[in-house]
């Protein structure tokens, strides 16, 4: 974070064209990179009154950690009495005391400092894509039809206990990246072994303990890969709406593969989605090494499993948080099963395609979020992503080709505000020392509770709504809807958020909760 004049030279001879501007004493600054003269202190929020960093007599001295990483102690650039301090993602500064001047030289391209971690995202989405999407057509063509509702839930079930286990061995053993890269291995294994058992005709009862398998070494991945990228943002959320939209194109492009291969129904899919994997195992060594933040001593068998990641539902904002997103993938389950027939009915050909127009916006919807997060408390986002749920249900009960599509549409806007909100939230009000397994917790709450409780309730519900061989579409999702407005009820009533105040940058308060950390968007939460 903190450099000498020598590394703003550097970033300027690289081709990146200088921007000046000139700021005054008690004044806050933006993002990018900045060169102070003169005896000054530091602050990582004006008028917290916290020092982040002392400079006299042409040294700089630390006196606080700043953006998750400590600025560089030691001499300064010459002449004495100028450095040059990074300011990333857009946070404010404040310069208080003797400072003369200081200016703003450029900083590095966003490719630069999130390329890596935006082709984490799309090659690991890609791989699952490439197992998920085709999985249904691959037990079809090889006579294993009956296996179709457990395949899926075998990923539910892994849920519940694979990725707090291994965020607990991400946050206290192993770099989280070492154990992406052993479950990526492992995970393109069990595909690879599903795939050959699946075109000998292996029995029902193997084929289904392979897959459980898949479900095991891959649930636990994308969290920790999520967790590696709020590590590397250096403690802000707001870019990760442009990084997460690539883990969608990377859905898509998986799919797309799948079907340019010619491999749809077909066990190549299988064998294709394992080099996928492989190849996932391979980029994280490109990927900077992020360590576990915990240093090792004794633990229970209930902190090895990590389950204590738990204890972090006791803070009353953390739980609702949790609890909301698990009961938005409720009827979040809703989407694939049921909206392809639905439109079938409605005269629609080439489902797929439609479906798509869901991703579509929610990867515009990603790239907007980053903007949204910087002027919007997170509290405001996550509720306007309920809002747009809510109206998404209304328009598929309408039962007309316009609305349903514009429905779901308006899914990729909600699963964008909803979901990608609370993985910033964790990011930003959880400790980095319980990173991996509060992301984790999150996946249990979605992916394990959530989506289990989604599947099946989703089915009784479909099943109550069908009059003779047709489905009486209105009442099926309005009902959803009417579960979605308990939800954001439910938000809006039990969550507090930290506030900040007016005209100021977010700072928070000291003496936060145990596993809390400063929230990190200026906008506060």
């Amino acid at each position: 974070m903190a450099g000498n004049r020598g590394e703003g030279s550097r970033q300027r001879t690289a081709g990146t064209a200088r921007r000046q501007d000139h700021g005054h004493l008690g004044q806050p600054v933006g993002d990018g990179a900045w060169t102070l003269s003169g005896r000054f202190r530091l602050f990582a929020n004006h008028g917290s009154q916290v020092p982040v960093a002392r400079f006299e007599g042409g040294e700089c001295a630390v006196t606080r950690r700043f953006c998750g990483a400590a600025l560089r102690a030691g001499p300064c650039a010459d002449p004495p009495g100028e450095a040059t301090i990074g300011a990333e993602d857009g946070f404010a500064l404040g310069i208080c005391g003797a400072a003369q001047s200081f200016r703003r030289v450029a900083g590095r391209q966003w490719g630069d400092t999130h390329g890596a971690l935006a082709g984490l995202f799309f090659v690991h989405a890609l791989a699952m894509g490439m197992w998920f999407v085709p999985l249904s057509a691959l037990l079809d063509a090889a006579g294993q039809g009956e296996l179709r509702p457990y395949a899926f839930a075998a990923s539910a079930s892994a849920a519940f206990v694979s990725p707090l286990l291994f965020g607990a061995v991400a946050d206290r053993h192993v770099s989280p990246v070492a154990v992406v890269r052993a479950l990526s291995a492992g995970t393109a294994g069990m595909i690879g072994l599903t795939a050959w058992a699946l075109e000998q005709g292996a029995p029902t009862g193997l084929v289904w303990l392979l897959i459980q398998g898949v479900a095991l070494c891959m649930a636990p991945t994308f969290s920790l890969s999520t967790a590696i990228v709020f590590a590397r943002l250096a403690g802000s959320g707001r870019p990760f709406g442009p990084l997460r939209a690539m883990a969608t194109l990377g859905w898509m492009c998986g799919c797309w593969l799948v079907s340019l291969a010619g491999a749809d129904g077909s066990v190549r899919s299988g064998y294709l989605c394992a080099l996928a994997w492989l190849g996932l195992a391979a980029y994280t060594w490109v990927l900077p090494r992020v360590p576990p933040p915990a240093a090792e001593q004794a633990r229970t068998w209930r902190e090895r499993l990590g389950w204590d990641a738990t204890e972090l539902l006791r803070e009353r904002d953390h739980r609702v948080v949790f609890v909301t997103a698990a009961l938005f993938s409720v009827s979040l389950a809703a989407l694939y099963p049921y909206t392809p027939p639905h439109l079938r009915t409605l005269g629609f050909q080439a489902l797929s395609a439609w479906m798509s127009v869901a991703q579509v916006t929610e990867v515009v919807s990603l790239f907007l979020l980053a903007w949204l997060l910087a002027r919007w408390r997170l509290k405001w986002t996550l509720a306007l992503g309920l809002g747009f749920a809510v109206v998404r249900f209304g328009l598929c009960a309408w039962d007309r080709p316009g609305p349903v599509l514009l429905g779901v549409a308006l899914h990729g806007v909600s699963f964008a505000c909803v979901m990608i909100t609370a993985q910033v939230y964790v990011a930003e009000r959880i400790g980095s020392a319980w990173r991996a397994r509060a992301q984790a917790l999150l996946t249990l709450m979605t992916m394990g509770f959530g989506s289990l409780v989604g599947y099946l309730g989703c089915g009784v519900w479909y099943a109550i709504c069908q009059v003779g061989p047709s489905v009486n579409w209105r009442w099926f999702w309005s009902g959803l809807g009417v579960w979605t407005a308990g939800v954001l009820v439910y938000f809006l009533a039990a969550y507090r958020g930290v506030g900040r105040p007016r005209g100021l940058p977010h700072a928070a308060p000291e003496g936060r909760a145990l596993h809390s950390s400063p929230p990190l968007s200026p906008a506060g939460s």
